[in-house]
C-alpha cells in the first residue's frame, strides 16, 4: 500500500481521515443521529437524545392524526363497521410487530442468514405499523441512545480483544533473527 493510500483515509469510521491524531485499536461504530457521541456521552448527547425522543413523539402524534383522518375517510364512504374494525386492528398489529422488531433491533444484531427473506416479508408491516417504531425510538431515547447498549458491548468486546492480542506481543517479530537454516 502506497503512502497515498494510507494517508487518504482509513476504512473505518473515524480513523485518520479528521487530519488528528490516529488511535490505536478499533473505533466504535456511530449511531443514527448521535454519532459517536454515545461513548463519552459528550458533545451534545444529552440534548440530542431529548430532541431524539421529542421528535419521534411528534412524529408518532403526526401519524397518528393522519392514520385518524385516513378512518374518517373511510367513515365518509360509509363502508361498515366491520371494515372499520378490521382496518383498526390491522394497524394495532402492525405497530405492535413494529415496536417488537424495532425494539429487538436496539438490543441484538439479527441474524444475517434469515435476514434476507425475514427484512423483505416485513418491509410493508414495518411501513403500515410506522408508528410502533417511532414509540420504539421514543421509549429508548428516555433511557438511552437507541442501541447504545449493543453498541457499547460490540465496542468493549473489540477493545478487549485488541488490548489482548496487543499485550500478547513480545516485540517487534520481524526485528528478530532468524536462525540459519542446518546443512544437510
Amino acid at each position: 500500500m502506497s503512502d497515498e493510500q494510507r494517508s487518504s483515509g482509513s476504512p473505518e469510521p473515524g480513523g485518520g481521515a479528521s487530519g488528528g491524531p490516529e488511535r490505536q485499536g478499533p473505533e466504535p461504530e456511530a449511531i443514527r443521529f448521535f454519532g459517536t457521541t454515545w461513548l463519552h456521552h459528550d458533545g451534545g448527547y444529552g440534548l440530542r437524545r431529548a430532541g431524539v425522543a421529542v421528535g419521534s413523539l411528534a412524529l408518532a402524534a403526526a401519524g397518528a392524526a393522519v392514520l385518524r383522518f385516513a378512518f374518517q375517510g373511510l367513515e365518509i364512504a360509509d363502508v361498515g363497521p366491520f371494515v372499520g374494525i378490521l382496518v383498526v386492528a390491522g394497524f394495532a398489529i402492525c405497530s405492535a410487530l413494529a415496536f417488537r422488531r424495532t425494539w429487538d433491533g436496539f438490543v441484538r444484531r439479527p441474524d444475517p442468514a434469515a435476514e434476507s427473506a425475514a427484512d423483505r416479508s416485513a418491509q410493508s408491516l414495518m411501513f403500515i405499523g410506522f408508528i410502533g417504531s417511532l414509540l420504539a425510538y421514543f421509549c429508548r431515547s428516555l433511557v438511552e441512545a437507541p442501541g447504545e447498549k449493543l453498541h457499547r458491548t460490540e465496542y468493549a468486546a473489540a477493545r478487549a480483544c485488541y488490548e489482548r492480542r496487543r499485550g500478547s506481543r513480545t516485540g517487534n517479530p520481524a526485528a528478530r533473527k532468524s536462525r540459519p537454516k542446518k546443512r544437510r
